[in-house]
């Protein structure tokens, strides 16, 4: 869920992309990715399988100015679309203050769209929430399909409650930019509403009227989110605060936590604020980041996976294949006594990874793509514990 530091007035929200198998969540992402400025966006972490379908997620962090004279961080989440992935499904939704669901419009993909929704439905529920309570936007996506079918039709048949929507080419970008605005428009609503963000300042001045998203800047009239939203995939020159001087550059993002996203085109922070450590050693209470590894970990190992993470974060590669491999032994352990490779086989993790991970370990240093490697292996385990009920829930 959303996050607020009232100190540094940032505010931190989760986006995910829903909808069925191939219906263009990683590709609305990557238009995302291919849109923003380089300054205004982290790297886009993606997992997928030989068939380019998204196995686990996508991570992509943006940074947009202000909002009620507050910093937001989008965190941009796509989960896999098929059905027998829904534990990895529930583990991304989880937290989630707003969903992007792209739908597919071919007449073939209806009950494939179905299902999806209702399975939204469903996850959103043994969370507590109510999907017509929920932040929510469609994407009628692959409009330029000849066979594509009617918006109306679409609409009947997904979306009786007329939450908004809209037409996207995921491949041309079209709309996408305009989906991604309206859903962030709908979950800062939803916080202010739930008294999460922070009320403006009594000095802070009203934002002017605003250009729209994508592609060539136009002028439109909006708050504040909107106008800085915009300028992410604009071509101005990106605003900031009277004598801050040129935005500052993103560092590299990997599968970080929310308090590592950098900030991106805002004036530096007060002397006063104190940055956290990127490393978070095992045993560090506090917020939950949004690294995939920590998302699936189960919560004994949570601590070693945002451990990996934050060595990744820092640039200490090496650390994080340690790591890396440490929580893998942990993990491997649940079940039961005997050789790694038996452990390995039991709970179906591939040993050809876990052998490369075991040396890449060995080594002296490790490179970022060693280290990519090692946390996608560690996820794999996760993953597995996950699907074995490992380990079983202490009972009293």
């Amino acid at each position: 869920m959303s996050s607020v530091n009232l100190v540094a007035r940032e505010v931190a929200v989760k986006i995910v992309f829903y909808g069925p198998g191939l219906s263009g969540k990683t590709t609305s992402l990557r238009k995302v990715y291919e849109t923003v400025r380089p300054a205004h966006r982290g790297e886009m972490m993606s997992i997928a399988t030989e068939g380019d379908r998204t196995l686990f997620f996508d991570f992509l962090p943006v940074k947009v100015e202000r909002v009620n004279d507050c910093t937001v961080r989008l965190a941009l989440y796509t989960v896999p679309g098929q059905v027998f992935y829904n534990a990895t499904r529930k583990l991304v939704l989880q937290g989630a203050d707003g969903v992007v669901f792209v739908a597919d419009s071919q007449p073939e993909m209806m009950d494939a769209n179905r299902e999806s929704l209702a399975n939204l439905e469903e996850n959103l529920l043994e969370q507590g929430i109510r999907m017509e309570r929920f932040p929510l936007v469609f994407q009628w996506n692959k409009r330029d399909l000849p066979k594509a079918l009617p918006v109306t039709e679409l609409r009947t048949a997904l979306n009786p409650r007329g939450v908004p929507d809209f037409e996207t080419e995921a491949l041309s970008g079209r709309g996408v930019m305009d989906a991604l605005k309206a859903i962030t428009r709908l979950v800062i609503q939803d916080l202010r509403v739930k008294r999460i963000v922070p009320p403006p300042r009594p000095t802070t001045p009203v934002t002017p009227s605003i250009p729209s998203l994508g592609g060539a800047a136009k002028s439109a009239s909006g708050g504040g989110l909107e106008a800085q939203l915009s300028q992410l995939a604009g071509r101005t020159p990106a605003v900031t605060a009277p004598g801050s001087g040129t935005a500052a550059a993103a560092r590299p993002m990997g599968p970080v936590s929310r308090s590592n996203i950098p900030a991106i085109g805002a004036a530096p922070p007060p002397p006063q604020v104190q940055v956290a450590p990127a490393v978070a050693p095992p045993g560090l209470t506090g917020q939950r980041p949004l690294g995939p590894a920590s998302a699936l970990a189960p919560s004994d190992l949570f601590d070693h996976a945002r451990a990996a993470e934050g060595a990744f974060s820092a640039g200490d590669y090496g650390t994080c294949i340690q790591a890396c491999l440490d929580a893998a032994r942990r993990g491997l352990a649940f079940a039961g006594e005997g050789p790694v490779g038996a452990q390995a086989h039991l709970l179906h993790v591939d040993g050809g990874d876990l052998l490369k991970l075991q040396t890449l370990a060995a080594r002296s240093s490790g490179r970022v793509d060693d280290a990519a490697f090692a946390l996608y292996v560690l996820m794999q385990i996760f993953t597995r514990l996950h699907a074995a009920g490992l380990p079983a829930p202490a009972t009293e």
